[in-house]
């Protein structure tokens, strides 16, 4: 049995089992990717690791996603690996701006410090988690860099203050107006290509 043939009867088998908690799956690149309601999004993954046809017991990844022009503005994706059956499932949820969804830390312990980055990155809050706080930015950073709608300058910017002896936050000031650079040669006249030149072609059709 091929891979794909494999994974599509494992999809048949999880939306046989657990068909009121799918919305979606799909078979694509060497993974199975199912797509589950947030109501049941830890029943289902409690399924995944516990059933004898899946035992997806390793927790790889959790991430989310950006979509802020959908209602349901964000993506929650978990993958998973079976070490047992040699088979990778990203499993999805959506979920809008004012929902919470439920923390894995029940059923995977390691899923504290991702769901404390989904948090710190995008703002998506989880019930349920012990100790849910930012982990990459600092406490009084505002916003979620992550998100479409996050400046690329960020709001404020941290710099010694030689004076006072002390870091200082400050708004960010930008001396030009932001630019977007193509890196196109100013050199028109040159007879030789210098890199970025062929973008100019590209710009004209």
């Amino acid at each position: 049995m091929t891979d794909t043939a494999a994974l599509s009867e494992l999809a048949e088998h999880i939306t046989l089992r657990r068909g009121t908690d799918i919305v979606s799956t799909e078979v694509a690149y060497g993974e199975l990717t199912v797509t589950v309601t947030l109501s049941g999004l830890i029943d289902l993954i409690e399924y995944l690791r516990n059933d004898a046809n899946c035992r997806f017991s390793t927790l790889i990844d959790i991430t989310a996603v950006d979509n802020p022009q959908r209602p349901a503005r964000f993506d929650l994706v978990y993958h998973f690996l079976s070490m047992f059956q040699n088979h990778r499932i990203r499993v999805k949820a959506q979920l809008r701006e004012d929902e919470i969804a439920p923390s894995l830390t029940g059923v995977f312990p390691g899923a504290n410090w991702y769901e404390r980055e989904i948090f710190d990155m995008f703002g998506i809050l989880f019930s349920g988690h012990p100790d849910l706080r930012r982990i990459l930015t600092d406490y009084g950073f505002r916003g979620y860099p992550l998100r479409k709608d996050f400046p690329t300058t960020g709001y404020t910017e941290v710099r010694w203050n030689d004076v006072e002896k002390r870091v200082v936050y400050e708004p960010v000031k930008l001396v030009q107006e932001y630019r977007q650079f193509d890196f196109l040669s100013p050199w028109e006249g040159a007879k030789y290509v210098l890199p970025g030149d062929e973008k100019a072609p590209e710009a004209k059709k």
